[in-house]
């Protein structure tokens, strides 16, 4: 077989030219005593990198492909997704591209970072898993993640996990469980740093409610119309909160928020995004067997 027709051969340059493409957008990231990360440029002078990793906001450098040191500064982190912005002091050159489809599992993908002065790094491997939502150990509860079997080197968290054309399919760190690393997958990244970028941190919605999930009956499911195994019954109302003051009792069980359904309290906080802070919304509830729906203006949890 001649090598124009091998198709390893076509294989391993694909990798390559996708290291290639990526890297002009992966950069290092020196906020930290211990060894540097990595960071991927999402916007002319932005970055995106792992939260965890910058343990001061003074003195921030930023390696580029070229070899460029930029500085920059924080506007914006999360410890909750371990995500944080650094604004650099002028453009860096390339932007990432973000894939335009979500990861899938058995897809062939490149976990890339900068975690040195001697160039780019890459980890090749294929996606294991695509799950959420998981609480964090700081705290917060990461929508979805992604699992891959690829190597985290050390210096990899805030580097970008890239599929075989060079595009970004999510951000990746090791931050959220000892001893292993997860990816945020690009869409949750870049919706987090345009609202860091932004704002400098990342709203999430509060109701004021004690819940725990319960068993819906046949009669309930057949009361809302549809199939859905559980839903939350409210055990506590805080007095002035925006559950109180959208009529919400102690004793409803609440199925669905903005028409999405709830089933757990896990399913309650993700579906309390930024986007839905301040604004009235829609909250599905059983009431005496009997469903209603109440418009509850969601507060932001300090």
């Amino acid at each position: 077989m001649s090598q124009e027709n091998n198709p390893l051969v076509a294989l391993s340059e694909a990798m390559a030219e996708a290291v290639a493409k990526a890297s002009a957008a992966t950069v290092m990231v020196s906020a930290r005593r211990r060894m540097p990360a990595s960071g991927v440029v999402f916007a002319a002078d932005s970055v995106v990198t792992a939260d965890h990793v910058v343990e001061f906001e003074d003195g921030i450098k930023v390696l580029v492909e070229d070899g460029t040191e930029i500085t920059a500064q924080v506007v914006g982190r999360d410890p909750a997704s371990d995500l944080a912005v650094l604004r650099l002091s002028r453009p860096a050159g390339a932007i990432a591209e973000p894939a335009p489809q979500d990861a899938r599992i058995g897809q062939l993908v490149l976990a890339l970072g900068r975690p040195s002065p001697d160039g780019i790094e890459a980890s090749l491997g294929v996606v294991s898993a695509v799950g959420g939502p998981v609480r964090t150990r700081r705290g917060g509860l990461l929508e979805r993640y992604l699992r891959t079997d690829t190597i985290p080197y050390p210096g990899f968290s805030g580097g970008p996990l890239v599929d075989a054309a060079g595009r970004v399919l999510g951000l990746n760190t090791s931050g959220f469980t000892p001893g292993a690393a997860l990816t945020i997958p690009v869409s949750l990244t870049w919706q987090f740093a345009h609202t860091l970028a932004q704002h400098g941190h990342v709203q999430r919605g509060y109701l004021g409610v004690r819940s725990q999930a319960v068993e819906l009956s046949t009669e309930a499911q057949q009361a809302l119309n549809r199939q859905q195994a559980l839903g939350l019954l409210l055990v506590g109302v805080e007095r002035n909160s925006p559950a109180s003051a959208g009529g919400l009792m102690v004793g409803d069980i609440l199925v669905g928020l903005s028409g999405q359904p709830v089933a757990d309290p896990d399913d309650l906080v993700s579906r309390l995004a930024g986007s839905l802070v301040g604004n009235p919304t829609p909250v599905e509830i059983l009431r005496g067997g009997q469903r209603q729906v109440l418009t509850v203006t969601i507060g932001e949890r300090k």
